[in-house]
């Protein structure tokens, strides 16, 4: 097996520079719905160390980058109390939507900016590339990411969400590596981000 521990590195600094407008989309959308949490909690910031999980944004990812070459990894989670947003779990379902919408719009910004600084090309694709996979990984609705805020958006009893979550991680492992569906969002991802900058071109 042959290991190309450069494109792993530059794919792990670039999911760092993602999660950061993700996690800070998901704090600003709950303080905009009346949920301090964030706030006091110090997430309404882009400072990137303010958003890092080193095991889901660092290590996870630098390792199933080398092994698969398929990404996988995640943010520090915003902490926020449904009780304290407009529309309660309404309200949890839009701040959770913020995240993946925010790299969606991010992808774009970067096929923009693609558009005229042509030597970053290159890196600039990557980078929209993996927005638009962790803007799709993310409304999976198995908790504890983005899209299972679908489930108690549709009133599922807590207790149901709970016992879904003590195996959640397992469930996305065998969801990514052993169906399709891992490379069907990778192939959704690249083809996203040549529209975008073929859009911008």
């Amino acid at each position: 097996m042959q290991f190309n521990f450069a494109q792993a590195l530059l794919d792990v600094l670039i999911f760092w520079m993602l999660t950061t407008p993700h996690e800070f989309a998901h704090a600003w959308v709950a303080e905009k719905l009346g949920d301090d949490t964030p706030r006091l909690e110090g997430r309404v910031t882009l400072n990137p160390l303010a958003h890092v999980d080193w095991m889901g944004t660092v290590f996870v990812p630098l390792i199933s980058s080398l092994l698969s070459g398929m990404f996988f990894g995640w943010g520090r989670a915003v902490n926020t109390n449904p009780a304290k947003l407009k529309g309660g779990y309404t309200g949890l379902l839009w701040v959770a939507l913020a995240g993946p919408g925010s790299n969606i719009v991010f992808a774009a910004v970067l096929a923009l900016i693609g558009s005229f600084w042509h030597s970053g090309a290159e890196i600039l694709f990557r980078a929209a590339y993996l927005s638009l996979f962790l803007a799709l990984f993310n409304l999976i609705p198995i908790p504890p990411l983005d899209g299972s805020k679908f489930l108690l958006a549709a009133r599922v009893p807590a207790g149901v969400y709970m016992e879904v979550s003590r195996f959640g991680f397992i469930l996305l492992m065998v969801l990514m590596y052993s169906t399709g569906l891992g490379r069907w969002m990778s192939a959704a991802s690249a083809t996203g981000a040549i529209a975008l900058f073929q859009l911008f071109r």
